[in-house]
């Protein structure tokens, strides 16, 4: 970002902010204004939003200061060095060391090395000589570019919960390369550049901010990467990255829920579950506790701007509706609001990340799913008898069978015989499976997750056992990957080492069925001559009614039922 610095009577810089580096777009238009003149901002501050056909992004201040005047408004078209405002710089300290890098310094001022080695590393590095044993050389044509975490906001430290790259993979722009998740917001970051990987510089586990090396690409196309995305430790003169908004993926869960306000305006909640919103928009309604989803957008392209945010907290407001508890459209009554301490002691915990996360998605799936659950009992005298057996058999050499892998083993014989179980509802179309991948629910300090094994159709008992064990083990450590919790077809919720009989388990959208299994215990069945002790386990199986219907969900039961009463019958 060119600056052109004047010095006013009262000693502070007038600075011409332009419109830095947006790679290969041109003419792209001005959808909003962040600020007026005489507004005191931050570096960093967002002052414009630009959106294109592929992206939304925000302008960030250079430095901080007091904004004399705008040169844009909503609707002009800017590109790379169009003036944005002018900007009573707060220090000619301050913006000394934002010129530094990017105009010739005077005759008396040096540039310090720090600021020499920043211009050198946002630029693309020229491929190094590679060592003997080197397994990716670049050729004449490549050029070997980093990447690097772009500008995600306010966080620091976010932990990376999956690296989708490897060395050797070939990518193209806008690739995913590794996935972050902090307490607020999951997010992807795309490659800047098509190429083939060189080097992984992260794995699972790590904890990134912006500028953090990625992976470094051999790259036929490193002249279009923008620099800004690459450079490792931007000095404060170099150009403020623009920070891509994620509205024009899917919404995050905390925005997803609620139909769109009526008020005139453009229904913001799109059927493909789009909000269009800039990132400062974004950062003002978490601020307020408000579902971006139930906003009607007034803006360009649909987009939600401040005002809709306001005016819609002071219809709710004057309406006595709340956000607190996002209500679907379904005008329930407000959540009550109580001071619980003037009754007793009390004592606030904030809800965990997982629970906050798991929250929202149980929310939304038990609103709407139209759930129906079937309750039935299950004989397992004879599976217990004989897994007793074999874990005294498997005594010394370890690894312990639990009843939760003759119910894996048991569901994906009911599955095969009841394929719509196994399927998920896209609109008016079922998708049938032809794999089955079954989660199962893994209690953890911090609350639920569930951890999918794969291709359980294709695994024995005591494989699925060991790798049941090895999953929960990663969940109550922390350690459980992205990976392992996703491609679930089927799951199950087993309270049986707590106790209980029957309950009602929460579908895991867009899966269309559940088992929940509880507790066993010793019964008089009734054999048609006499009563005898029977060890029964009782099954909850909860199913979407818009794709099961009741008899078939009863025959799934009974067929359940069946196998675990003789566990041959899974090899038929």
């Amino acid at each position: 970002m060119r600056h052109q610095p004047r010095k006013t009577q009262s000693g502070a810089r007038v600075v011409e902010v332009r419109v830095p580096d947006i790679g290969e777009f041109t003419n792209v238009p001005v959808i909003e204004v962040l600020v007026k003149p005489g507004d005191r901002i931050k570096k960093e501050d967002p002052l414009i939003t630009l959106e294109s056909e592929k992206a939304s992004m925000e302008v960030p201040a250079p430095s901080e200061g007091v904004i004399k005047e705008l040169r844009v408004k909503v609707g002009d078209r800017v590109s790379q060095g169009s003036e944005i405002l002018v900007l009573d710089s707060a220090s000619e300290t301050q913006f000394a060391a934002q010129a530094a890098p990017q105009e010739q310094a005077p005759p008396n001022q040096e540039q310090t090395s720090e600021e020499v080695d920043t211009e050198e590393s946002s630029e693309v590095m020229e491929a190094p000589d590679a060592p003997p044993d080197a397994p990716l050389a670049p050729t004449p044509s490549e050029r070997v570019v980093e990447l690097r975490v772009p500008d995600i906001g306010d966080f620091h430290d976010v932990p990376v919960i999956e690296v989708m790259i490897k060395p050797g993979d070939r990518i193209e722009r806008e690739s995913s390369l590794v996935a972050l998740e902090s307490e607020k917001a999951t997010m992807e970051v795309p490659a800047t550049s098509a190429g083939t990987i060189k080097d992984v510089a992260l794995k699972v586990g790590d904890k990134v901010a912006k500028g953090a090396l990625i992976a470094t690409v051999l790259s036929p196309d490193a002249t279009t990467v923008p620099t800004s995305s690459l450079s490792s430790t931007q000095s404060v003169s170099s150009s403020p990255s623009v920070t891509p908004s994620l509205s024009t993926g899917r919404v995050d869960n905390a925005d997803a829920t609620g139909n769109a306000a009526e008020n005139g305006g453009t229904e913001a909640a799109r059927s493909n579950g789009e909000v269009h919103a800039s990132p400062s928009i974004r950062r003002f309604a978490r601020e307020l506790g408000v579902n971006l989803g139930a906003i009607a957008a007034s803006g360009p392209n649909g987009r939600i701007t401040r005002d809709d945010i306001q005016n819609f907290v002071k219809r709710s407001l004057k309406e006595g509706a709340s956000q607190a508890a996002p209500t679907n459209g379904m005008h329930l009554a407000p959540w009550p609001k109580i001071d619980f301490a003037q009754y007793g002691p009390v004592e606030v915990t904030p809800l965990s990340r997982i629970k906050k996360i798991s929250g929202l998605n149980l929310h939304r799936n038990w609103v709407m799913i139209p759930h129906v659950t079937n309750n039935d009992d299950a004989d397992i005298t004879k599976l217990e008898s004989f897994r007793q057996k074999l874990n005294a058999e498997r005594a010394k050499t370890g690894g312990k069978v639990t009843i939760l892998a003759f119910l894996i083993k048991a569901a994906v014989a009911a599955l095969k015989t009841y394929p719509d179980f196994n399927a998920s509802l896209e609109g008016d179309t079922l998708v049938r499976k032809k794999y089955y991948n079954v989660g199962f629910a893994a209690d953890t300090p911090g609350g639920l997750m569930v951890p999918v094994l794969k291709g359980a159709d294709k695994k024995g008992v005591l494989e699925i056992a060991r790798e049941t064990a090895e999953l929960a083990a990663k969940a109550r450590e922390g350690k459980l990957p992205l990976s392992d919790m996703q491609g679930g077809t089927f799951t199950i919720s087993s309270l049986g080492g707590i106790g209980g009989t029957y309950f009602t388990p929460i579908i895991n959208a867009p899966e269309v069925a559940i088992l929940g299994v509880c507790h066993s215990e010793m019964k008089p069945v009734w054999n048609g001559k006499k009563f005898k002790p029977r060890l029964v386990l009782p099954l909850s199986l909860s199913y979407d009614h818009r794709v099961i219907d009741g008899a078939a969900a009863a025959r799934f039961n009974v067929t359940l039922s069946e196998v675990l009463g003789d566990m041959r019958r899974a090899m038929l």
